[in-house]
């Protein structure tokens, strides 16, 4: 008889009807992949919310096991590159979309897609981090690759309360950027100053409508995870020679702006893509994790549940009403 183990499913009742059950499943359900990995921790994420609404754009199918992070050790290897009792973390890839992710007690996945676990860094502190964390790292790291350095003025984050503006707020601060925090969360203002903040700002603040192509040059760099107007305002904000990130869409998927910014101020957008980046790229930016960009992320803005508090916790994610991160302890 094969082994059994628990896992949060997602099952589609009817048509665009979904329901969340924790549920005991085969290890034969398991899909194909060189490294069985015991999972410790996972997080939740906002596209981990989507999939177990049944967002067919992020799960096509169902029943499914979300969960786009896990943490936990090797039980079983068929690559050179890992064996059993190893540290590792997994993060994006097709893992928790469309196969068995890792809000559950095991996934197993092609080796390509595991980073052995940085010598210094735990594993649930890994998944504090989780792909929120590794956005805000590639997006910090592109900015400094892109030549942005503390001498050079202020760094505008929005969203700042949420997973991956909060861990760049925390990351810029540790290494001394002035970072301007926009939330619409007056209540989250401490918060974010005591994460590195020297600044809040509200969201009215980036929501230029006066249609001017530039406006007076008010940051060296911007981390953007909302999209919409507010990128537009941004660029149009940007010093010269300025660098904005962008990874998300919550305001709008649409930009609507001129050329302007780019060829009189030489303004560069880069995008950031944390599910199919560079297996390297992922080691270089989990490696600061553990050593230069490690933060003291407060406890008060993580909570842990288990799979049995998973929906409820997701149902809050979806009204926008998380600030910080989930854990979740399997």
């Amino acid at each position: 008889m094969s082994k059994k183990y628990t896992a949060f499913r997602v099952t589609e009742v009817a048509e665009k009807q979904f329901e969340t059950s924790v549920e005991e499943l085969s290890m034969d359900d398991l899909p194909i992949g060189e490294v069985l990995i015991k999972v410790a921790y996972s997080s939740l994420n906002y596209k981990d919310a989507l999939s177990a609404s049944g967002n067919k754009g992020v799960s096509r199918n169902f029943p499914h096991t979300p969960g786009i992070d896990a943490a936990g050790t090797v039980e079983v290897s068929d690559s050179d590159d890992f064996k059993k009792g190893d540290k590792v973390l997994v993060t994006g890839f097709d893992l928790g979309m469309n196969t068995a992710g890792g809000m559950a007690e095991y996934i197993q996945v092609p080796a390509a897609w595991v980073v052995p676990l940085p010598e210094g860094l735990g594993l649930r502190e890994s998944m504090v981090y989780g792909t929120a964390g590794l956005t805000a790292g590639l997006s910090v790291y592109q900015l400094i690759y892109q030549g942005i350095n503390p001498d050079m003025g202020k760094i505008v984050v929005t969203g700042a309360s949420g997973g991956v503006g909060s861990m760049a707020v925390a990351i810029l601060g540790k290494l001394g950027f002035e970072v301007v925090a926009v939330t619409g969360k007056e209540s989250a203002h401490d918060l974010l100053k005591s994460l590195g903040a020297a600044e809040c700002i509200g969201r009215d603040a980036l929501n230029d409508e006066s249609r001017r192509p530039i406006l007076k040059p008010l940051y060296a760099g911007a981390i953007d995870t909302v999209g919409g107007n507010m990128l537009a305002t941004i660029l149009k904000t940007l010093q010269y020679n300025g660098v904005a990130t962008c990874c998300g869409l919550v305001n709008s998927p649409t930009l609507s702006t001129s050329v302007f910014p780019f060829i009189l101020n030489g303004v560069r957008l880069v995008g950031i893509d944390s599910v199919r980046c560079d297996i390297n790229l992922r080691k270089v930016v989990w490696n600061h994790f553990a050593d230069d960009w490690k933060v003291d992320y407060p406890e008060g803005l993580v909570e842990e549940v288990g799979l049995d508090g998973l929906s409820d916790k997701i149902a809050s994610i979806l009204k926008g009403e998380i600030a910080g991160r989930v854990v979740v302890k399997l």
